[in-house]
């Protein structure tokens, strides 16, 4: 996706409902194991979730542990962390008319 987009550094609690559910269809099998490290601009190591939409790249902050600690939480993800049936039906209705989603969960199969 294009480079040129403004990069938004955000918590994942901090984040609109509909974004929050975009981001369980690109990553229906949780979030720990595709998350990024880099230098903030105080060059402190953070690690983050990547997930880009039509007109923003999202660096979406969290540990490890809070990675698995929000899928863990969440209702929508089974007990072994994968994004439930149900729940993926609905969000792939829901956001079926975004291109951008639809080309981010063809890059993950």
């Amino acid at each position: 996706m294009n480079n040129q987009k403004p990069r938004v550094l955000k918590d994942y609690e901090k984040l609109s409902t509909a974004i929050q559910e975009q981001i369980k269809l690109v990553y229906p099998n949780g979030y720990s194991q595709n998350l990024i490290s880099f230098k903030n601009k105080e060059g402190k190591k953070v690690s983050a979730l990547s997930f880009e939409t039509e007109d923003k790249h999202y660096l979406i902050r969290m540990t490890i542990q809070e990675a698995q600690q929000i899928v863990s939480d969440d209702n929508d993800y089974d007990e072994d962390g994968i994004l439930r049936d149900d729940s993926k039906e609905e969000y792939e209705d829901k956001y079926s008319e975004l291109d951008y989603l639809s080309d981010q969960i063809d890059d993950e199969d």
